[in-house]
């Protein structure tokens, strides 16, 4: 038997609500303070308890963190969903199981390794409270199957005492139920799989393990933010809530103790975002966070923001839609609806981050391109990216001063005779603004939604409305040679695959096996809209180019389709992945092999 070492996955199923996420958290922690890569995928049910969940931590020698279909150890707990969980490990597999499930009949797989455990009976032996017992249970599978690859004890014991660093009284009794698993199995069961992990080096030395939602709050931090008015929703809650604990400790004056932050929870998401806006145009730098039924509900504000011309920031993390949706699934729904976001010719800066690191860098970012832009600034990102935790090199303390873009203070008010709160002085499509109690009496002006002129006074006439559009799209276009420009990765291959978010790791694993198939495929990766000069040019070094993205209708694909150049609309292919789970590099190997199998269609 050929020994499996550090590259596989293992699938914990388990009931909502029973606590699994702790253990598989010290699972996954243990393995990745051992050196080995690790890319944790959490699929839990919208409810509090009681439904199926699955937790999947690939453990991966060559660092990939995207999904994988395939599941080579699996930890049965849950009875209702046993045979299906048996069903999806890959031949040669092992599984760990509570000791009562059936493993005959239609069940039996003879292509698999089972490990039998009394988890129930050996929980109930040694924890008396049955509230506990239940929770305190998942955490023997880490022992046992901690014991089967290879991890010691003091590994586990260290992880554990930091999943609960913060709970002495949990740290021992998981402490205990965590050894419990370790001598069962090492008195009871008979190694008998090729699996098993390994300490590396060079792999995870000095990076960090932390998920989206955190790396967002920590760069709204960074970036200045001292107002945060939000509504809470999954998947995006937790991106506030970190604020609001780095706030406790960072946006407090030392001196006085007081707090120079203000956080709202708002009654609903209109209201926040409203909030957002009213603290944007007072000078504060503002943000909210949201998934899609939220974002839904603040399309009129959104207008309202881009017209009138208000700094804000939205974060969207997205899930699965359309309406409630699938509120625990991940998806890239959102792209189309953000960028358009309001009644009317509405166009937004949308940034796409990737990456934790590109969580941290664009929520600073966002607030200059705000400042800036004088404008609502959407951050795209998406549960896979925000509530998963993922392998980042440290975060780059930020370098540069904020851009707080054309504020006019009182002493430039002083050296101007007049100025136009919608004057475009630069021919950029930017104008200058003042600031509430700027000290001139000159710096009033009257902010409204409806239409108005180059001095922000109240107009109807045709062509003050149309020469307010005309502006507002040449800002717009001054956006597309400022946002973050593209990745780009070629090697002169005819084929290239173009993809923006989370997509960018099942990207990266698909090129590395086409490449050892001897396929060559160069990569762009989209960072914000709008679309900046380098991707039209990118196309046109290409025959044909794969958009990969994560929803039904082709998104990106189709806002490409309307911005690209006629003769460049033919050259780009869509390929898409919906289901709700993170997409992986098969999703993107299959389709793309099979249309470059097929004969070339003439494009009508």
């Amino acid at each position: 038997m050929q020994r499996v070492i550090n590259d596989f996955t293992i699938r914990v199923a388990t009931v909502n609500g029973s606590g699994s996420q702790s253990s598989n958290l010290v699972l996954t922690n243990a393995i990745f303070s051992l050196g080995v890569p690790v890319a944790p995928k959490n699929v839990f049910p919208s409810n509090i308890e009681g439904l199926p969940t699955w937790f999947d931590v690939r453990v991966t020698s060559k660092g990939y963190q995207c999904r994988t279909r395939d599941i080579d150890v699996l930890v049965g707990l849950n009875a209702a969903t046993w045979r299906t969980d048996v069903a999806s490990v890959k031949a040669g597999g092992t599984i760990v199981h509570e000791a009562t499930y059936p493993v005959a009949g239609e069940t039996l797989r003879e292509d698999l390794t089972y490990y039998a455990v009394p988890f129930n009976e050996l929980a109930k032996a040694n924890f008396t409270d049955g509230n506990l017992r239940k929770y305190l249970l998942n955490m023997i599978y880490v022992g046992v199957l901690a014991e089967l690859l290879g991890i010691d004890e003091a590994t586990i014991e260290a992880a554990i005492g930091k999943q609960f660093k913060s709970k002495p009284k949990a740290l021992a009794t998981n402490m205990e139920a965590a050894r419990i698993g370790f001598v069962y199995a090492r008195e009871h069961l008979k190694k008998n799989d090729p699996f098993a992990i390994e300490r590396m080096s060079g792999k995870t030395e000095g990076r960090l393990f932390m998920d989206g939602n955190r790396a967002a709050a920590l760069g709204c931090i960074m970036g200045g933010c001292t107002v945060v008015a939000w509504y809470p929703i999954t998947p995006s809650s937790s991106l506030c809530e970190n604020f609001i604990a780095l706030a406790e400790k960072y946006r407090v004056d030392k001196a006085t103790g007081e707090k120079n932050v203000a956080i709202v929870q708002a009654e609903d998401e209109l209201a926040a975002i409203g909030m957002v806006l009213g603290a944007g145009w007072a000078g504060a730098r503002s943000m909210t966070s949201t998934s899609g039924p939220g974002l839904s509900l603040m399309a009129e504000w959104a207008g309202y923001g881009y017209y009138a011309e208000l700094p804000a920031v939205i974060f969207d993390v997205q899930r699965a839609g359309p309406s409630t949706g699938l509120p625990t699934r991940t998806m890239q729904g959102d792209v189309s609806f953000a960028y358009h976001l309001s009644h009317g010719d509405t166009k937004h800066i949308v940034l796409l981050p990737a990456t934790v690191a590109d969580a941290y860098e664009m929520a600073m970012e966002a607030f200059d391109l705000a400042d800036r832009f004088q404008t609502p600034v959407f951050v795209l990102s998406d549960l896979d990216l925000g509530m998963n935790s993922w392998i980042t090199e440290p975060l780059a303390y930020p370098e540069q001063p904020f851009d707080r873009g054309k504020v006019l203070s009182a002493d430039d008010l002083a050296k101007i005779d007049a100025w136009g709160r919608y004057r475009d002085v630069d021919h950029d499509g930017i104008p200058y603004r003042t600031l509430p109690g700027t000290n001139h009496a000159n710096a009033g002006y009257f902010t409204r939604g409806t239409g108005h002129d180059e001095q922000a006074r109240y107009s109807e006439l045709p062509d003050v409305w149309e020469r307010g559009l005309d502006r507002l799209i040449r800002k717009h276009d001054t956006a597309r040679t400022v946002v973050p420009k593209p990745a780009i990765e070629e090697s002169g291959a005819p084929v290239a695959l173009l993809a923006y978010g989370t997509t960018h790791h099942a990207v990266v694993e698909a090129r590395d096996a086409l490449r050892a198939d001897g396929i060559d495929v160069d990569y762009l990766r989209v960072k914000a809209l709008p679309c900046s000069p380098e991707i039209a040019a990118f196309i046109s070094r290409h025959e044909r180019v794969y958009v990969v993205e994560q929803n039904r209708d082709a998104q990106l694909y189709t806002l490409l389709r309307a911005e690209l150049p006629n003769h460049l609309v033919a050259r780009i292919r869509s390929i898409r992945h919906y289901n709700g789970v993170p997409i992986d590099a098969h999703a993107i190997i299959d389709p793309l092999l099979a249309a470059e199998r097929e004969p070339a269609v003439v494009a009508e």
